[in-house]
C-alpha cells in the first residue's frame, strides 16, 4: 500500500523549514531553508514551490506528516497548524511524528536528543517517555546534524504510521511554555 502514498512532510520546530515527499515506497526529495524566523510566511510557498518542482500538486497528496516537537513553541504551532488546515482542505489524514521519533528511526536502540533552552536537552532513551533533562545526563545521546535526513526519516515514518482519519496532529510539548497568561485584571469594556 506504501506504493500509492504520497505524502509531504514537514517541520518547522528548529531554526528551519524543511519538507520532504515521499513516494512510490520511498523518499524521494527533501528541502530545507535554514532561519530562525519568518517560518509562519515562508512554509506555504516554500512547499507549494516544493511540490511544484517534483511535478506534483496538492491533489496528489493522500497523506501529510508533520513534525510535533520538541523544539521551538511557536514553529511547532506554524507546522502543526498548517498540517491540521491541509489535512481538513485536501480531505487527507495529517500524522504528527516527534522529532524523536525521526531520530530513532535514523539510531535506533540508542538515546536520542534535541537541543533545548537554558542548557537543556530534550532527550528519549530507549523505550522510555521524552524528557527534559542536561546533557550531562545523557553523556551519550544522539543528535541529529543533518535536517535532510531528519526530514527525511520524519516522512518514513510517518509514511508507515497507521493512521486515524480522526486523529489530528497535537503538538508535543516536554516543558511548559515560557510564556504566562497576564496576572493583571482584564480591561472592563465600557458599553
Amino acid at each position: 500500500m506504501l506504493s500509492k502514498t504520497t505524502l509531504l512532510a514537514f517541520d518547522t520546530s528548529a531554526a528551519h523549514c524543511a519538507a520532504a515527499l515521499f513516494c512510490d515506497g520511498r523518499v524521494v526529495a527533501t528541502h530545507v531553508d535554514e532561519m530562525a524566523r519568518g517560518q509562519a510566511e515562508h512554509l506555504m510557498p516554500m512547499l507549494e514551490e516544493f511540490l511544484g518542482q517534483k511535478d506534483k500538486t496538492w491533489s496528489d497528496l493522500t497523506r501529510i506528516g508533520v513534525g510535533i516537537g520538541p523544539g521551538n513553541f511557536t514553529g511547532i504551532r506554524i507546522s502543526v497548524s498548517a498540517a491540521r488546515g491541509l489535512a481538513l482542505g485536501l480531505d487527507v489524514p495529517a500524522v504528527g511524528i516527534s522529532t524523536l521519533d525521526a531520530l530513532h528511526h535514523l539510531h535506533p536502540g540508542q538515546t536520542v536528543a534535541v537541543t533545548a533552552p537554558r542548557d537543556m536537552i530534550y532527550a528519549q532513551f530507549p523505550g522510555a517517555a521524552p524528557s527534559l533533562i542536561t546533557a550531562r545526563d545523557a553523556p551519550d545521546a544522539i543528535f541529529s546534524d543533518d535536517p535532510h535526513a531528519l526530514i527525511g526519516a520524519l516522512a518514513e515514518v510517518a509514511a508507515h504510521s497507521d493512521i486515524n482519519r480522526d486523529a489530528r496532529p497535537k503538538p508535543l510539548y516536554i516543558k511548559p511554555a515560557d510564556a504566562a497568561p497576564a496576572r493583571d485584571t482584564a480591561p472592563v469594556i465600557l458599553p
